[in-house]
C-alpha cells in the first residue's frame, strides 16, 4: 500500500495541472481560476453544512444507545470529501463532491465499506477459522488495587 500511496502523491498532482491547463485552454485563463475558486468556495460552504448535518446524526446515535456506524462513515466521508474540495484542482473536485454530496454518499459508503471490509478479512483472516490477534494487557483476572482514597461523603438532600 505505501507504493500505491506515493504513487498516488507523484501523479495526481501532474494529472491536475494537465487537466487545469486544458480547461484553461478551452474557457480561458481567468475563467479557469474564477471556475476553481467558485468550486473551493462551494465546497467549503457545503462542508460546513454537511459536516453539521453529519454531526448532529452522529450526536443523534450517542443519544439513543445505538450503534453509530453509518453516521461514523458519513462524518469520514464528508472529512475526506472537504480536504479534497479544499484541494485546488478539478479529479480532487470531483471526487470530493462525490464523498459530500448527500446523494452521493451513500455509494461512496458502500464502496468505503466493501474496501475496509476486504482489508480486514485480509488482515485478520477468514472470519469463523478462529484466528486471534492477541490485544494489549495482560491475560486472566484483574487484581484490585487496595488504594484507600480518603474523603468525606455529602449528602446532597442535606444542605
Amino acid at each position: 500500500m505505501p507504493w500505491f500511496v506515493a504513487l498516488a502523491l507523484l501523479v495526481v498532482p501532474i494529472a491536475e495541472i494537465f487537466v487545469i491547463i486544458q480547461v484553461g485552454q478551452v474557457i480561458g485563463g481567468w475563467p479557469t481560476v474564477a471556475l476553481l475558486l467558485v468550486e473551493s468556495a462551494f465546497g467549503a460552504w457545503l462542508i460546513k453544512r454537511e459536516g453539521r448535518r453529519a454531526w448532529r446524526a452522529l450526536q443523534s446515535s450517542f443519544e439513543t444507545g445505538k450503534m453509530p456506524g453509518r453516521e461514523l462513515a458519513d462524518a469520514a466521508l464528508v472529512l475526506v470529501g472537504g480536504t479534497l474540495l479544499l484541494t485546488p484542482g478539478f479529479i480532487t473536485d470531483i471526487f470530493g463532491f462525490f464523498f459530500v454530496l448527500p446523494f452521493t454518499r451513500p455509494l461512496a459508503r458502500r464502496a468505503m465499506t466493501a474496501f475496509f471490509s476486504r482489508r480486514v478479512t485480509t488482515q485478520l483472516g477468514t472470519p469463523g477459522l478462529g484466528t486471534f490477534i492477541p490485544g494489549p494487557g495482560t491475560p486472566g483476572p484483574q487484581r484490585p488495587t487496595n488504594d484507600v482514597i480518603q474523603g468525606e461523603v455529602i449528602d446532597p438532600e442535606k444542605k
